[in-house]
Formats: C-alpha cells, structure tokens, sequence
C-alpha cells in the first residue's frame, strides 16, 4: 500500500505519538476477527451434537458459548472503533492544526495566486477524506485481511479441496480491485479539484453579496453556481457508478462460490464425507470470506480517496514560505523610541506567475528616514506606495537592493521581533467578527490594558463614534466589521495599530474614507502620538503629509521629488501640481454641495 499510495506516507509522523494506541486498535481487530471466527464452529458442534441425539445440556451450553463469544467479539468491536476511530480524529486535529499554523507563515504571494475557497475545501472536504483513511480505512483493512486469513484457516480444516474449489470464482477479486482503484483514484481528484471552484464561487458570492445585489446579478449567479453545481453531481455520479459496479461485481463473485458450495458440499454433505454441521459452518465460513472480500473494494475506495486528498493536502504543506529570518541569533539594539529606516537601491516587483514577464513596482529606490521622523509618500495609483510600505513589514522582500532598520538589515531579523515594532494600517481596512474592544486590543501583549486602546481610539477620533452605540465598545461587528461606516473601519484600524505604542507606525492610505474635516482632527492627535515615534504615511492626498520631515513623490516606482512640504512646494513640481489639482477639486466640490 505505502508505494501505491505514495501520498499517504506523509501521514506516518502523525502516527507516532499514537502508536500505541495504534496497536492497542489493530490487536483489537485481530482478536475480534479470530474470536467471531469461532462461532459457525461452535455452531458445527451444536448442529451435530444435536444429529447425534447428545444430551440436551451439551447443546444448551454450545448455545451459550455461542452467545459468550458473540458478546467478547462484540466488545473487542467497540473497542477497535474506540481505539482507532479515536486515533484517527486525533491525527486529524494535529493535520489540521499544522495546516493551520503553516498556513500562518505563508506570504502575501501564497494568497495573491491562491483562491481561499480552494484553501477551504482542502481543510474541509480533503481532510475528513484523510481521517478516514488514518482510522476506518486501516480499521477495516485489517479486519479484511484477518478475517479472511480466520476463515480460510477454518474452511480448510472442513475441506481443503472444497475450500479451493470455492475460491476461483473469487480469484479475481483483487484484480477488478486494483484495475478499478486507479479510475476511482482519477475520479475522486477531479470531484475535489472542482468541489474547490465551487467553494470559491459561493465565498465570492457571499463575500460580495452587496456588489451582486447592487448590480441586480442575482439571477446571473444563480444560473453560474447551479452550472457549477451541476458539473459537480455529474462528477460526483461518474465516481458513484464506478463504486456501484464494484459492489454487484463483488457479491456475484461471491454468490458464485455459494453456488459451488451448495452443490459440490452439499454432495460431500449427502455422502457422509463431511456432516451436516460442517457443510452448515462451511457456508458460514464463505459468507465471512466473502464480506471482507466484498469490502476490500470499499477499502480500497477509502485509501485511494485519502492519498488524492493528502496529496492536495500536501500542496499546501510542502509551500515553503519566502520570508524567513536568516539569522535568528540576531536582534534589534534597544532604542528609546522611533528607529532609522533606511532602504538602498530598492526594487521590487510582485511574484509572477509561470513564465509572465515580471512588471517592477519600485526601481532603485534609496532613501533614509531618521529615528524619530515622519517621512510621506505620494504619488499617483500604481506609483508603488503600498508595495514601499509592504517591504517595510516584510509582507514581501524585494529581488534587489536591502531595507534598514537602525542600519540592521531586515531580512537578518526573526519575523516576530521586526514585526513587533510595527504598527501597520493596510489599505484595506479589516476587523475581526468580535467585540469592537477585541478588535482594539489585538496585537496587545495585555489585552486587558484598556486605557491603551482607549487612548488610541481617542486618537483615531473614534471614541465618540462608538460610544454612541447601544453596547459601546462591546458591539460585536458582522463580518469583516461590515456594520462600521468605511471612514469608522479606518478609524479602528488606526486606533488597533496605534494601541501598541509601535517604535515604526506605517499608515497605507489611512484616511482615504474620512472627510477633511475628521482627517485634519486624526492628524492633530497623530502629532502627538507619533512624537519620538518614526512614521511613514502613505496617502494619495498631499494635505496628510503637510507636517511630515520629509516627502517623497513617487512616480512609476520611482522617487522623482522629496524634501519638505515647503520645499517641495516651492520647487513647484510634481508634488505642487499634485496639491494644486486637489484643492481644485476640493473647491469645486464645496461649491457644489
């Protein structure tokens, strides 16, 4: 099986810290199979005992062995699926738990190429097809082999030639089996692989139910996921024909081999050469034979579902993560608050697939911002803003040039302590389904400091906002905080980063859902909560970075203006046009309203 089956070998780590409880489970099943195998002997006896006119009490106690022995193979049945079944949901929870926590180190890139319902699927579908596999499957596995191994033992002892005779219908057997595992191994995949696509569709859908609803697609997507749905019964149905051929074809080999006992030992029987009771054991024997011979393709069903499911598992396992830490002895010196950030001749484009000819985000990109400082970055969309502010975080490392910190390389650190010193606002505002105080407190090494993220939402010009809610700070959010306004998600956002009084505090377009109004107020307390701290603010509006000691413009991914606000408004450049067109348009827009 392990070299038919090369996938699941990976499952043997998962393994050890049970075996014992393995072999406890598979002596279990052996001891069942061997004690069930007993009784059409005991039967036998009771059968000729009662022809031989023997005493009514040595058939009454053969009646109770039979019942004691049906009892004890009961009971070592129940324990075989304590043991086993309970092994396999024990593997199933560290599989999972290390797909999970792998999954926390992959990068950006792992998700940019990867859709989450896929992910889904396989945490969901394939791994319960691989629980199966590590309790059931060997479960039954076993069972088969030992129960036949029993109950060939037995029916040779009656009659050997008898015993063969009855076999040949069922010689072939296990080779349908294998020439059938390989179609149900084909099939299987492709009912996984498009079980992910339409996982994928209905997330999207339910994810974007505002945007679907807003464009009236209602109707549209119903008709895509009912086609995607069909495509996935019609899979499912050539992979449940090929199972529902496997169990006719097995019974009637097997009813052929009762066929050849009823007449060549029913003869035997007639001529005295076996008894009665014998040819009944006999029959009895072959129905034990035979059920395990019959399952063996439901077994076979099981393995093979498992390897193509850990093998999918496996893709997620075996995707090594490209940010690690390439001197983990190595640490930051203290520092009393903010730290330098220095980049030096930076570029940076994003993973692409396959052979894609990479597109350069960020070109040769140097600049150094003092501990202490805030440095702003503008530019048009797609001049490389977020990706700068991305390579600062580690969410990915550049192909060239190398990033700073307090003259430490970044690449050099361990991943936690960088990202210990920074306080990151995405682009994209998201909290957790939880409490709005939750939301607040996480990244918080004490949760419990409420003045900290108390503090910080005062900052974030959020305080009022929340109070004014029936539970205050104890709302509990809808998904992805969908009952917070765009401009009250950013707010949190910034109140969340801000809680952990961060050496380095990166703000990605932070502000682009407030007004002017509530964005000059956030700026006032930002002045204050970043002193001594080091900034970088990312914004498309030039009048967030007013303040900051230095700007620089970005165009293409390249830096083509810095210096002051002052400065930079007196060289009248690009950064004076960018200002001038906003405040146009700002003009325009109050007269308007």
């Amino acid at each position: 099986m392990p070299t038919v089956l090369p996938n699941l070998r990976r499952l043997t780590p998962y393994f050890r810290p049970y075996a014992s409880q393995l072999i406890a489970g598979l002596a279990f099943v052996v001891l069942a199979a061997g004690i069930t195998s007993v009784i059409p002997k005991l039967l036998q006896q009771a059968i000729d005992a009662i022809g031989a006119h023997n005493p009514l009490r040595s058939v009454w106690l053969l009646a109770g062995a039979i019942i004691g022995t049906a009892i004890i193979g009961g009971v070592l049945r129940y324990g075989m699926r304590e043991w086993l079944n309970g092994l396999s949901r024990r593997v199933e929870y560290d599989l999972r738990n290390d797909l999970f926590e792998h999954l926390e180190a992959l990068d950006a890139s792992y998700y940019n190429r990867t859709r989450t319902g896929d992910i889904m699927a396989r945490l969901t579908n394939d791994l319960s097809a691989v629980r199966m596999t590590a309790g059931p499957a060997i479960m039954y596995l076993t069972n088969t082999i030992f129960g036949a191994i029993f109950a060939l033992y037995f029916m040779s002892r009656i009659d050997v030639r008898l015993t063969l005779l009855a076999l040949c219908p069922m010689i072939l057997l296990p080779i349908i089996s294998v020439r059938l595992a390989k179609l149900i191994h084909m099939r299987f995949e492709a009912v996984q692989e498009h079980f992910s696509t339409l996982t994928t569709h209905a997330q999207e859908n339910l994810t974007g139910v505002r945007i679907v609803r807003a464009y009236r697609q209602e109707d549209a997507e119903i008709a895509h996921f009912g086609a995607l749905n069909e495509e996935y019964l019609g899979r499912n149905m050539a992979l449940v024909r090929l199972w529902g051929v496997m169990h006719p074809l097995f019974s009637l080999l097997g009813g052929a081999g009762a066929v050849v006992v009823l007449g060549v030992g029913g003869s035997l029987a007639l001529r005295g050469v076996i008894s009665i009771g014998a040819f009944v054991a006999f029959g009895m024997y072959l129905t034990m034979l035979t059920w395990p011979l019959i399952a063996l393709g439901w077994v076979i069903n099981l393995f093979q579902r498992g390897d193509a499911s850990m093998r999918r598992l496996l893709q997620i396992l075996d995707e090594a993560p490209r940010i690690v830490t390439n001197d983990p002895a190595l640490h930051l010196p203290r520092a009393a608050a903010g730290r330098s950030i220095e980049f030096r001749n930076v570029s940076f484009y994003f993973p692409a697939r396959g052979t894609d000819e990479p597109r350069w985000v960020l070109r040769d990109v140097s600049f150094l911002i003092p501990s202490g400082a805030t440095a702003g970055i503008v530019g048009a969309t797609g001049s490389g803003k977020s990706a700068l502010i991305d390579l600062i975080a580690r969410v990915y490392d550049p192909q060239k040039g190398e990033i700073l910190i307090d003259g430490v390389p970044i690449q050099r650190l361990p991943v936690d302590e960088l990202r210990r010193e920074i306080g990151y606002v995405p682009q994209e505002s998201l909290l957790f389904s939880d409490t709005i105080a939750a939301n607040l407190a996480y990244g918080l090494e004490d949760g419990d400091d409420r003045e900290a993220w108390r503090d910080a939402a005062r900052t974030a010009q959020l305080d009022e906002a929340i109070s004014s809610f029936p539970d205050g700070y104890e709302t509990v959010l809808g998904e992805r905080g969908i009952n917070l306004s765009g401009g009250q998600k950013q707010r949190a956002t910034l109140a969340r980063a801000l809680a952990r009084k961060p050496a380095i505090v990166l703000l990605d377009d932070a502000l682009s859902a407030v007004d002017t109004h509530t964005e000059a107020e956030i700026l006032r307390g930002l002045r204050t909560a970043l002193a001594a701290r080091t900034a970088v603010i990312a914004s498309h509006r030039a009048s967030a970075l007013r303040d900051a000691a230095m700007i620089l413009v970005l165009d293409d991914g390249t830096i083509v203006e810095r210096g002051s606000h002052a400065e930079l408004l007196a060289a009248e450049g690009r950064y004076w046009a960018l200002l001038r067109r906003q405040q146009l348009v700002e003009e325009v827009e109050g007269a308007a309203s």
